[in-house]
């Protein structure tokens, strides 16, 4: 079982339970105490007895000069989220029997993921979406075996559900394993970079699995003595829905906003991790806002250099353009343009 510390309380988690979160209902934070090697996936997720393999490669890391794409969608499912679901669903066969009820809230890309890697485990698999989920995404999840349940009301309304629903709440969010899957991302560009790491590293951000568990894969790096520092990392939000941002810079924002966001991956108007991802950007770098136009923009012209990808993966290059960055930056792409054409 990964060590995982309560950020709340600050105990240790001790056993298994169907609840992502400390008895005290506090965040859990994974502890990673052991030193990076490279090679095989395992060697890095030592708590894993076995590993669930749908395919996974090296994603590509592509460009020259001070722009690299990282193109995270070359994933199974089409998303980098495929990271988190391969560490939490393998993690989940040490403990949970084939058969049993996983459960997870998702608006498309998660929910997916999940579907795949828990039909594939042997799980039963439920995944309650928004009412508003796109159609497509509604059907890659219905589509691997999952049973989709619509939900209507707030992205927290959508959570509740899945919380309270019979079996196991495989939160993509709350649970530690997910997030700590994304440390791989880390390791890859590490690699793909000559054992170096970039300048900076630019990554769309919502509820924080991403943004986390990357910046947890730099600090193993940097622990282990394989680097001197972690990256600047650069969170983007959009303009229309941007609390993370509005928490490290200091400016008002009002959760209760009708806005949307052409980027639906990016409308996580509550993070429930927003404490931890804003520490984590005030130590290693800034969050950043992007408009609608410019998203939208920035699409198009990643499509013009062979990158079809979603809306959301497009605020990266419509943040590096807007801020002019300099040095060596790597962009992460998160997600595949056929999920929202």
């Amino acid at each position: 079982m990964l060590k995982a510390i309560c950020k709340t309380c600050g105990k240790e988690r001790k056993s298994f339970t169907s609840r992502p979160t400390c008895e005290c209902g506090g965040i859990l934070v994974p502890v990673i105490d052991f030193r990076y090697k490279e090679g095989a996936y395992s060697s890095n997720y030592p708590y894993l007895d076995e590993v669930i393999d749908l395919g996974e490669v090296v994603t590509p890391l592509v460009g020259s000069g001070q722009m690299k794409f990282k193109l995270d969608y070359f994933q199974p499912t089409f998303s980098y989220k495929d990271r988190g679901s391969k560490t939490l669903v393998s993690s989940l066969l040490q403990n949970l029997p084939k058969g049993s009820e996983i459960n997870e809230d998702s608006s498309g890309n998660a929910g997916a993921s999940i579907s795949a890697y828990g039909r594939s485990a042997g799980y039963d698999v439920n995944i309650f979406v928004p009412a508003s989920t796109k159609p497509g995404k509604i059907s890659q999840i219905g589509a691997y075996g999952a049973k989709v349940h619509m939900v209507t009301g707030s992205r927290k309304d959508v959570a509740e559900a899945a919380a309270n629903h019979s079996g196991f709440y495989a939160s993509h969010v709350l649970n530690p394993e997910f997030r700590d899957g994304m440390r791989q991302l880390s390791y890859e560009i590490f690699q793909q970079l000559n054992h170096q790491v970039p300048e900076r590293v630019l990554v769309p951000v919502s509820a924080g699995s991403l943004l986390l568990g990357m910046v947890s894969g730099f600090e193993h790096l940097m622990d282990s003595g394989e680097v001197s520092k972690v990256p600047e990392i650069v969170g983007v939000q959009t303009e229309a829905v941007c609390p993370v941002c509005a928490k490290v810079n200091n400016f008002a924002y009002d959760k209760n906003n009708p806005n949307t966001s052409v980027a639906d991956a990016l409308v996580s108007r509550e993070p429930v991790l927003i404490d931890l991802m804003a520490d984590s950007l005030a130590k290693y770098g800034r969050c950043v806002t992007v408009s609608e136009n410019e998203i939208m923009s920035a699409r198009s012209d990643l499509a013009a250099l062979g990158h079809y990808v979603e809306y959301s993966s497009a605020t990266v290059f419509a943040a590096c353009r807007k801020y002019n960055f300099k040095g060596e930056n790597v962009l992460v792409l998160t997600g595949n343009g056929l999920k929202t054409p």
